[in-house]
């Protein structure tokens, strides 16, 4: 059956107008998403950083409290560093691995394969262990052929190629071809 070229059901303007439905809902998406992570971020720092409150502080006050944010800077920086030390880390060891998988890759030959001829009766006895008794003979199950018959059919004709040769020349030769291949196809 010849396969008939199926027409769209929605016409092109209602695939347009679907089309841009779509991508409004998808901004829409994306526009409230950014708005809900920015809630989400001004939330969790109003929860970690207090506000300050500087008016009314003497001065030693002050250097107190700028004292206790140096302090607290210093212990945020050395986790920053330790977790940069520790991710620089993982990365060359990740390097590292990939290289050796490479390098694994490239040096790993596989084995030539041998040809193995096993019989039916050795395959079966591998498969079904000692239980197999059971012998298979497949050369018993094809059809033989005589030669003798098939001789007998085609008479050989021996003679001088040459004459052969000389009156298969030319034209006439041709068509005494052409004859001889379409009277045995017409019997």
């Amino acid at each position: 059956m010849p396969e008939v070229e199926r027409k769209s059901k929605i016409t092109a303007s209602r695939k347009l107008m679907l089309k841009s439905l779509m991508l409004a809902k998808a901004k829409e998406c994306w526009d409230q998403e950014l708005e809900e992570r920015e809630a989400e971020k001004s939330r969790y720092l109003a929860e970690r950083i207090p506000t300050l409150q500087t008016r009314g502080l003497s001065l030693s006050a002050l250097q107190d409290l700028c004292r206790d944010l140096q302090a607290k800077v210093e212990v945020v920086d050395e986790e920053r560093y330790d977790i940069e030390a520790k991710c620089l880390h993982n990365t060359r060891e990740i390097k590292d691995l990939r290289l050796k998988v490479l390098d694994l890759r490239g040096k790993f030959k596989r084995p030539p394969l041998r040809r193995v001829r096993v019989s039916a009766d050795a395959m079966l006895r591998a498969l079904l262990g000692s239980k197999h008794k059971v012998s298979m003979d497949l050369r018993a199950n094809l059809k033989s052929v005589k030669k003798e018959d098939t001789e007998k059919e085609r008479p050989v004709e021996v003679g001088d190629w040459r004459k052969n040769v000389e009156a298969m020349s030319g034209m006439e030769g041709r068509k005494k071809m052409f004859d001889a291949a379409k009277s045995p196809t017409s019997q």
